[in-house]
This record gives structure tokens, C-alpha cells and sequence, in this order.
């Protein structure tokens, strides 16, 4: 499943996320990963996260690219429960147009795979034209 958080920049979805992170990996039998833009969280989320900083990365530049680097992830771990994906539209020039496809392939990605992802994105449901909520869930 698919499952969103959005609001504007400083509606306190990247503390929801850390908290959810955190809480999900007690009671998780597999892996967490948490792919943020840069270090700045890698202290604040369980040392059993898998944290990726997409600062390391800056050669993926769109979301074709961007979903092949979620296949190498799922590929290096097949025990995968849940991947953050913090602050998608400051990740690989992705913008708010590419957000229906982005979210239609993560939803076939979590089917395949059953896996959740959980997703912030920084605009209001309206904003976001194009965008099928059907199979997924708004956490806020």
C-alpha cells in the first residue's frame, strides 16, 4: 500500500515521519528504509533503519531513474517492510506533474512486492491534479 502524508512545507511531516519510522521498526519483523535528501536525520531515526541520503546520489535525475534505484533497494533486501520516501519533490527533480505516474508504479512496486511505502509530499491534495488516491491512504 501506498500511503501519503502531504501538507505545505512546515506542516510537520518529516517529525511524522521519523516518529512513524521509529514506531514501525518495533514491532517490524523486516527492514525499514528511509531515503531522505540528505544526512540530516541519520541520528534521529532507530539505528536499525536503513537510512539513504539522496544527496549521495545526485546522478538519479528523474523518476525513471528514481524507480530503478527503489529496485536496487528492494533487490539488495528482500525482507523489506516499509521504505520512507521523505520530501519526494526535493528528490531527483521530481516535480508535482510527475507525481501521478510516481505514485501509480509505487503502487504496483508494493503489490508485487508486498511492501508499503509511505510518502510525503509537500502540497494539498488538491495541488496534486492527476493523482489516483484510489489504493492509497492519507495519514494526515
Amino acid at each position: 500500500m501506498v500511503k501519503l502524508l502531504i501538507g505545505h512545507k512546515g506542516s510537520g511531516k518529516t517529525n511524522q515521519m521519523i516518529q512513524l519510522a521509529n514506531e514501525t521498526i518495533k514491532t517490524s519483523d523486516g527492514s525499514i528504509v528511509f531515503i531522505n535528501k540528505n544526512h540530516r536525520l541519520t541520528y534521529e531515526l532507530s539505528y536499525r533503519i536503513r537510512v539513504i541520503c539522496m544527496e549521495d546520489f545526485e546522478h538519479i535525475t528523474n523518476i525513471d531513474e528514481y524507480i530503478g534505484f527503489i529496485y536496487g533497494i528492494i533487490s539488495s533486501d528482500h525482507d523489506i517492510e516499509t521504505i520512507f520516501i521523505d520530501s519526494i519533490l526535493k528528490h531527483a527533480d521530481v516535480l508535482l506533474s510527475d507525481l501521478p505516474e510516481f505514485i501509480d508504479r509505487l503502487k504496483a512496486i508494493s503489490e508485487i512486492y508486498g511492501l508499503d511505502f509511505i510518502v510525503s509530499v509537500s502540497a494539498e491534495k488538491e495541488e496534486m491534479i492527476g493523482v489516483n488516491f484510489g489504493g492509497c491512504e492519507i495519514l494526515n
